[in-house]
């Protein structure tokens, strides 16, 4: 563990298990003093930091069912977390206080106690009083349980450890029961495909929390490093300075979503394009030899050593220098970036799968199988996976390609949706979680998301549109970062809004003569039947059917963002949202088209 580093900072300050077990211990005796004890719900509401952990382990040392409160959903999300879990003491980074007021006086029927990570302002507690509410700072709570001991409760494996609310891109937030049974079943399948791949997890490991703890992603990898008594560093809340945080903590594990990964990319891209004719011609060459060797079967660290020392070192370097496991998830990478990566990070570069109900990882790539690129790779140890037939999409379990919705059982699979027994038998049906995505399976093993359920429609002419997996082929264009496909019962095509890629985009038009900034040349028509020749390239190329084209495209130079409400926080599209935002520019696609 280590204290969170201020925003100038130097070095990382330490603090042993031991000094943080202390803590713990007294945190808990803290909660029990103000009546707080088994079963009862604890928030936890802000950024990473030691803090978050510490109060979570007082909760799982207590008994008490620990309900991360999303940091990036606002007032709105807080308040229904907290009376749906009937939250009763809620724990605060010292900013997020006002939000966390701001629930009241709705919340008050439940919430009774908010404990600062720092200090508590005169206003702010001037606030809580007039709600009947207690608010401490962090130092004022512990001193609540000088002196007193509680025994700890007895734990079961059944025992409710967390409620964690998912993000869903429709309706309220879903609370997902996840029992001590289920964490440790996921923490040791993950021990165990570690040791498989001769990639084990020891005390000596390092890694940054910087991802959301209230996401289960970043949550259980957190677990098992504390499981295995390694070391995690916070970052200091702001990814413009991420960076300075990985040179500063030089961790040996590093987990991304895609967008982080994509940022990777797009900025060695950039530093490729600034650079001279000689530096390109020998990144080039150095990154098609190791690639080969790669294809070939060649381990990454075995593949090309001279060029990992001279021309790749500088990557490694950005990411601290020390880093040999990159894994990525909550959403799919591109399997073009993956593919760089994997060459010119000297590091293993892995792609995972899994849901807050299965726990999160289930599905995992293997290192130095570069035939697994966009694959998640095979199942981890400790689950059953099997693929149900979709016959109104055409996907067929039994076929010689074997294609359908993805089913997971096992002991890591959560209990339910809290107080929603009706959301959890539509997808808990015997045993078997039903994850709504569609896989394909590999004849290696592996896994291959192509393709999600429920997003389904109709065209006016009858014909079914899968939409995702028309995302998933139109994302290879290098052109652009992001894709949101659109079409309805009355129109008879596709029409798309797209997020370009600034470096490839401006590179296209220096090399055509298009002029103006990015917004401006985004703007150009000429831009926009680029990327439908682009587009329609990559549908020849998949064998794509007519209906199935896009005629359409608005390019938005502001990727698709939690602000707008337009994703969730693990980065799935919110349809009806984009819909919403975007109704303007989709009407004015189908009236063009038609004129």
């Amino acid at each position: 563990m280590v204290k969170k580093r201020k925003r100038n900072a130097g070095k990382y300050v330490w603090q042993t298990y031991k000094e943080v077990y202390d803590i713990v211990i007294k945190l808990g005796n803290s909660i029990r003093t103000i009546g707080v004890g088994k079963g009862e719900k604890c928030g936890i509401y802000g950024a990473n930091s030691p803090e978050w952990i510490i109060s979570m382990e007082a909760c799982n040392a207590h008994g008490l069912y620990c309900v991360p409160l999303y940091d990036t959903l606002g007032a709105a999300a807080i308040e229904f977390i907290i009376c749906h879990a009937e939250v009763s003491l809620a724990f605060s980074e010292e900013k997020k206080i006002s939000e966390l007021l701001k629930t009241a006086p709705n919340s008050t029927k439940y919430l009774k106690n908010i404990v600062s990570f720092g200090e508590v302002s005169n206003v702010q507690r001037a606030e809580a009083e007039r709600h009947g509410l207690s608010i401490y700072s962090w130092d004022q709570f512990l001193k609540l349980g000088e002196g007193k001991h509680y025994e700890l409760p007895e734990k079961k494996r059944s025992d409710i450890c967390t409620i964690m609310y998912t993000s869903g891109t429709t309706g309220d937030p879903k609370g997902v029961l996840l029992t001590n049974e289920s964490i440790i079943y996921l923490l040791e399948g993950v021990k165990k495909l570690l040791k498989t791949i001769n990639e084990e997890l020891t005390s000596k490991d390092v890694y940054l929390s910087y991802l959301p703890l209230a996401h289960i992603f970043d949550r259980v990898i957190e677990e098992l490093f504390i499981y295995e008594a390694a070391s995690i560093g916070f970052w200091r809340g702001d990814v413009k300075i991420l960076v300075e945080d990985i040179a500063a903590l030089k961790p040996t594990i590093f987990c991304a979503v895609p967008r982080v990964l994509e940022r990777i990319y797009n900025g060695l891209q950039q530093k490729l394009s600034d650079g001279g004719f000689l530096k390109k011609t020998l990144f080039n060459f150095a990154f098609n030899y190791k690639h080969n060797n790669m294809v070939k079967g060649k381990a990454h660290e075995q593949a090309a050593p001279i060029f990992d020392k001279i021309v790749f070192k500088k990557v490694k370097e950005g990411l601290g220098g020390r880093v040999r496991l990159i894994l990525s998830g909550a959403a799919p990478l591109a399997a073009h970036i993956e593919s760089f990566l994997r060459v010119v990070a000297c590091a293993h570069v892995l792609q995972g799968y899994g849901l807050t109900e299965s726990c999160g990882g289930t599905f995992v790539s293997i290192p130095n199988k570069l035939q697994m690129l966009g694959t998640v790779g095979p199942p981890v140890p400790n689950v059953d996976i099997r693929l149900e037939s979709v016959p109104e999409m055409g996907y067929d379990a039994l076929a010689s390609k074997p294609r359908g919705e993805i089913c997971i059982r096992g002991k890591t699979l959560f209990s339910g949706y809290y107080k929603r027994e009706d959301f959890t038998q539509e997808v808990f049906i015997d045993g078997w979680l039903h994850t709504g995505d569609v896989g394909e399976w590999q004849p290696d093993g592996a896994m291959k998301i192509i393709d999600r359920k429920k997003n389904i429609f109709k065209l006016s002419q009858g014909e079914y549109v899968a939409v995702e997996n028309l995302e998933n082929i139109y994302s290879h264009v290098a052109a652009i970062e992001s894709i949101w496909v659109y079409g309805n019962s009355y129109e008879s095509y596709l029409v798309a809004v797209v997020c370009p890629s600034k470096i490839q985009i401006e590179h296209w038009a220096k090399e055509h003569n298009v002029s103006g900034d990015f917004e401006t040349i985004c703007q150009n028509q000429k831009t926009k039947e680029f990327i439908l020749g682009e587009f329609n390239r990559v549908a020849k190329d998949k064998k794509l059917k007519g209906f199935e084209l896009i005629k359409g495209v608005h390019l938005d130079t502001v990727p698709f963002d939690m602000e707008r409400d337009l994703i969730t926080p693990s980065y799935k599209k919110k349809r009806p949202q984009l819909l919403k935002y975007y109704q303007k520019e989709i009407d004015e696609m189908y009236n063009k088209t038609k004129n």
